[in-house]
């Protein structure tokens, strides 16, 4: 029998926290559309993840390890070994224990977004919006995903039937836009404190959780107490018929996770140093559009009909496109963020990347790995080299936070010294193979283009480690095709900011 729906805060997941992570993940999954889905294939799959280093089970041979991190492929028998060496304890309804029910747990959120369809003893089915999710890399092309997810995700869904009924996006969009037209207020949005009430909230009445929210302002300001928070949410809404639930998990665990999702839709912007969710006024077109069309919504009783609705693109999702920002802007911005964060916290956040440990910082734990090292390296430039001229091309919010990477048809950083001197600053987070078959030659494409623009750039292209493969691939460039591209590892990029150094060098 299925379990009774029961009213429950709101956690989507906590397996996967960004998009580029989802979509390599998919992009395995992708190569398996169309079979059965069965305990054989579920275990093929982990073992594939395994060696793509998507996941890092705990017990692995040295030499394993070292294939993993080199690209170089795992063959039959050290696939088996690691998966019988680390067996999962881990069970997911419908699932055998172990790997198979560890299957589950990383595709069932990507289920429930719309992207792919799997049951056991079914075929493993991919929709239009999972099949580009998986194959497409540009950023702009994965907000979009995310935001057509999210603009129809329903709480009480077929893949969670929780009792609370409303859209998280649309009441959080709406609850803002409420708080904000209050002129009693200072127009930044609704306070990290107070989503634990959005989060537990059992319907999709906007207008009472406003007032709610007003009242606990008039009562203890834009600070409340984490007890009286708990206590509105255990007491008052849930009237004392929640599970035992820790303090830290309602007040920080759960509202960093929803942050951080509705962040991948583009529509939230961070103000007061994190402590504020808004409304991102560059994308005033989208955040309208969502709320007059998904205002209203059906109810769905099997999960393949919510799947169906929820994977159908809407194309107005994509054709809205976002205010541009100038140059100038993009100065100013530099500049505020320069004024947050002084050169050694930049410096301590960019080699912390480097060593894959998470940031604390209230607002940069909420850029994706890959975004914040756009950023980062783009604060850092203007910080060490302030007379050199940054152009990032990351698309930002109203704050000037970047709300993905760049897009693909452009370098990540253009810069200029000396009014003519063109530094294309390139940096990924990719590793071993992936990182040589992913960047080098876009790197060839953007620079090429660059130099259209300012003839004689070169190119620095910046990464936690420098593969092997990649150091042949942009020396190739330069003895074939004349380009200039020098590798960097990030500890070697931060030493060279450290020292003032130009980024300028002539080809020799």
């Amino acid at each position: 029998m299925p379990r009774k729906a029961e009213y429950k805060p709101l956690l989507f997941t906590t397996t996967m926290r960004n998009p580029e992570r989802m979509g390599r993940f998919l992009g395995v999954l992708l190569e398996h559309n169309g079979e059965t889905l069965n305990d054989a294939l579920a275990e093929k799959v982990a073992g594939e993840l395994i060696a793509r280093g998507l996941y890092a089970p705990t017990k692995m041979s040295a030499s394993a390890k070292g294939k993993i991190k080199s690209g170089s492929p795992l063959n039959r028998r050290e696939k088996a070994k690691i998966l019988r060496d680390n067996p999962q304890l881990h069970k997911e309804a419908g699932f055998r224990r172990g790997w198979p029910s560890r299957f589950d747990t990383w595709f069932k959120f990507a289920k429930e977004l719309g992207f792919v369809f799997y049951a056991p003893g079914e075929k493993i089915a991919f929709s239009g919006i999972g099949k580009k999710l998986a194959g497409d890399e540009r950023p702009k092309f994965q907000q979009m995903a995310f935001l057509n997810a999210f603009a129809k995700y329903q709480r009480h869904n077929p893949f969670r039937r929780a009792r609370n009924e409303n859209a998280p996006l649309l009441l959080l969009l709406s609850v803002i836009n409420l708080l904000n037209q209050d002129a009693d207020f200072n127009g930044a949005g609704i306070s990290m404190l107070e989503l634990p009430l959005l989060l537990y909230w059992k319907d999709g009445d906007a207008n009472k959780l406003y007032r709610r929210i007003k009242q606990l302002r008039r009562k203890h300001g834009y600070s409340p107490s984490w007890e009286v928070i708990v206590g509105i949410c255990q007491d008052e809404i849930m009237d004392g018929e929640d599970v035992k639930r820790s303090a830290k998990s309602i007040m920080n665990d759960y509202p960093d996770e929803f942050v951080r999702k509705m962040r991948l839709t583009g529509l939230v912007s961070l103000r007061g140093g994190g402590r504020f969710v808004d409304i991102n006024r560059n994308e005033g077109k989208k955040t309208r559009y969502v709320l007059n069309k998904y205002a209203r919504y059906g109810r769905y009783e099997t999960e393949r009909e919510y799947f169906d609705y929820v994977s159908e693109i809407d194309d107005n999702l994509v054709s809205l496109s976002a205010k541009s920002v100038s140059q100038a802007a993009h100065d100013k911005f530099l500049s505020k963020w320069n004024a947050a964060y002084p050169w050694e916290t930049i410096k301590a956040e960019m080699l912390a990347l480097a060593r894959e440990r998470l940031s604390k910082d209230d607002v940069l734990k909420y850029l994706p790995n890959p975004v914040r090292l756009e950023f980062l390296t783009a604060l850092a430039i203007k910080s060490r080299l302030p007379e050199t001229a940054v152009r990032p091309n990351y698309p930002v919010d109203d704050e000037g936070l970047p709300t993905s990477t760049a897009a693909g048809n452009r370098g990540d950083i253009e810069c200029v010294e000396r009014g003519a001197d063109g530094v294309l600053v390139e940096v990924t987070l990719l590793q071993g193979a992936a990182q040589a078959r992913n960047e080098a030659w876009p790197i060839e494409r953007h620079l090429a283009g660059f130099q259209k623009r300012l003839p004689g750039a070169m190119c620095r292209f910046v990464a936690p480690s420098i593969y092997a493969d990649t150091a042949s691939q942009v020396g190739w460039l330069l003895d074939t095709k004349r380009l200039l591209v020098v590798p960097q590892t990030i500890h070697e990029f931060v030493r060279h900011l450290d020292a003032k150094s130009p980024l300028y060098q002539a080809r020799k």
